[in-house]
Order: C-alpha cells, then sequence, then structure tokens
C-alpha cells in the first residue's frame, strides 16, 4: 500500500460512512389529537340560595361568601364562576356590567354571538354570549327575574388562550353551562 494513496482511501471510507449512515425519511401517519370527555349527567344542586340549578356530577363546585360558587373541572383546567347580586332597583346597572364583562374580550375575539334565553314560566331571563377566538373566556351568560335576582356566570380556562387548543373541552363546557342557564329556578 503507498503512503500517499491511503489519504484518499481514507477520505473514501469517511464519505462512505457519512452517507451510508443517514435514517431513510419515512412519512409520519396522520393522526389527530383525540380529547374524550365522559358524557354529562347532570345533578341538581340546591342550598339556602335563592336558586337551584343543574350541573355536571363529574364537577366540583366550591361555595363562596354571597352566594357566589365556583365549579372546577380539574380534568380540563377550567373553573365556572357564578356571581349572584340582589336587584335593589340596580337591573340597569347589573345588565350594563355583565354586558361590559362580555365585550371587554372584544380585543382578542374573533367573533362574540348573542343568544338571548326567555323562560316565561319560571321568570329567567338572560342572554347567553359565544365568544369565538383566542379570549380568556368562551362563554359567559346572565339571568334575571328582573326583580328580585341576577346572576352571572362566566367559564375560565388555566391555560394560554389558543381557541384551537381548548375548543373540545370549551364546547363540553359551554353545553354545561347551557344546562346550568336552562334549569336555573328561582326560590
Amino acid at each position: 500500500m503507498n503512503l500517499k494513496t491511503l489519504p484518499v482511501i481514507l477520505l473514501c471510507i469517511l464519505c462512505f460512512a457519512a452517507v451510508s449512515c443517514k435514517d431513510d425519511v419515512l412519512p409520519k401517519p396522520s393522526s389527530q389529537l383525540r380529547l374524550d370527555y365522559p358524557e354529562a349527567e347532570y345533578a341538581h344542586f340546591e342550598n339556602d340560595c335563592p336558586f337551584t340549578f343543574d350541573m355536571n356530577a363529574q364537577a366540583i363546585i366550591k361555595g363562596k361568601p354571597g352566594c357566589n360558587f365556583t365549579i372546577d373541572y380539574p380534568k380540563m383546567k377550567a373553573t365556572i364562576y357564578l356571581s349572584y347580586k340582589p336587584v335593589n332597583n340596580n337591573i340597569n346597572v347589573l345588565l350594563r356590567d355583565a354586558q361590559k364583562l362580555t365585550y371587554e374580550h372584544v380585543i382578542k375575539a374573533d367573533d362574540i354571538s348573542e343568544q338571548p334565553f326567555v323562560n316565561s314560566q319560571n321568570k329567567v331571563y338572560g342572554m347567553f354570549y359565544r365568544v369565538n377566538g383566542n379570549a380568556a373566556t368562551n362563554a359567559q351568560f346572565y339571568v334575571t327575574d328582573s326583580v328580585k335576582h341576577f346572576l352571572d356566570c362566566s367559564v375560565y380556562f388555566y391555560a394560554k388562550p389558543n381557541f384551537d387548543s381548548v375548543m373540545p373541552a370549551a364546547s363540553y363546557v359551554k353545553n354545561d353551562m347551557q344546562r346550568l342557564m336552562e334549569s336555573l329556578r328561582w326560590k
């Protein structure tokens, strides 16, 4: 073996080794994230407060002073906040505050849709808001009897507002909020 050809042979071996060690490029199989949530089962909630409602039996409710509540969904990192306020000739202020809270999200929201709610038989009137886009909340509502009671409700997720990521959980919780609103009764 000639010393002059040794570097050429070593260079050829290195090039061959470098080219032959690459992994084959394989296409990734197509897949989608699957988030399965259990079918909602509802339980009737009642205590000393002047209202009752149905809530998801798997959620955890915690009472706060003044008939205010949080309903936690730990697996979804979401919390529904319920705030009760008695009406004392201030219905216009309460309505304005509830609407203002919703429309503060217009900066990040792509769309806010309003769905009026009327249950004349039980004197429950209100508005349900769907907030689409990367807003902090995806759904809110308020209900009142216009004389004595006012309740507002919103959901917040403990994650960066990315609508595509939280959409399955937001849809699930939104359905629970609609059930809560539709089942609400004043005492």
